[in-house]
């Protein structure tokens, strides 16, 4: 079942988060650490987030905001989690799919995200018509 995600879901949603960027992506994430990153994008101005439970409890999980444009509200993907045991399966597509009904639902004109430049990222995005912006280019500057 898939409901909109609030602050109280923060601690039930920490294990997926941890275990999946910790193993698959090979980080760091602590409790303290993930709490903070996910309640800073649920407790922004637009944030949002959609949790798929099931008799278990949080499966998976989006979150990202709503961002206002001149012309437009865009929605700013920055998270999708998938319980590492149920990936493979479709569920994310579904998750994904899911989120994107209820964003046009809300009045966001489309989706944009960053992803990891690897196969099982751009496989994924891909499949689900995502491609790479041609007028951006992100850029950073680590100190």
């Amino acid at each position: 079942m898939y409901r909109e995600m609030k602050m109280e879901d923060v601690e039930r949603v920490l294990p997926l988060y941890i275990d999946y960027y910790n193993t698959r992506e090979e980080c760091q994430w602590t409790p303290g650490t993930a709490g903070k990153r996910i309640r800073q994008v649920l407790g922004m101005d637009g944030g949002y987030g959609l949790l798929l439970e099931d008799e278990q409890g949080p499966a998976d999980f989006a979150m990202g905001y709503f961002k206002q444009y001149d012309d437009l509200v865009s929605f700013i993907l920055e998270e999708i989690v998938i319980e590492r045991a149920r990936q493979g399966s479709g569920l994310g597509s579904a998750l994904l799919a899911e989120a994107e009904r209820r964003v046009r639902e809300q009045g966001a004109a489309g989706i944009e995200l960053s992803a990891v430049n690897g196969q099982m990222h751009e496989h994924f995005y891909a499949k689900a018509g995502y491609g790479n912006a041609k007028n951006f280019v992100m850029k950073v500057k680590w100190f």
